[in-house]
């Protein structure tokens, strides 16, 4: 229960702190920030089946996840992974990656 306040907390600052007018992000290049940067270890594609990597989720279960909106995966991307490296991932591309995961859902 405490994780889960912690995240709901972390997303209602990240939403109080997003800036107002922000574009929104891209979907075609989100899909091609995925395809280069997180397709080794990611399922990024809808179509893929499995993830490279078994214990990275596919972005598709991502973008499924209950509740999950563009501002949680914002979150999701600016949370530490224990088995993720230590990625620096811009603003603009943070967006586009979160456009891109989120037309995953079905």
């Amino acid at each position: 229960m405490k994780a889960l306040g912690f995240v709901m907390g972390l997303l209602a600052a990240i939403a109080a702190t997003a800036a107002p007018g922000q574009e929104p992000g891209s979907v075609a290049k989100g899909r091609s920030y995925a395809v280069e940067n997180c397709g080794e270890c990611h399922g990024v594609l809808a179509t893929d089946r499995n993830s490279p990597v078994a214990s990275a989720p596919r972005f598709v279960d991502v973008a499924n996840t209950s509740g999950m909106t563009e501002i949680a995966v914002n979150v999701w991307l600016q949370s530490p992974h224990p088995t993720m490296p230590n990625l620096v991932v811009e603003a603009s591309d943070k967006r586009n990656l979160a456009a891109y995961i989120i037309s995953l859902k079905h």
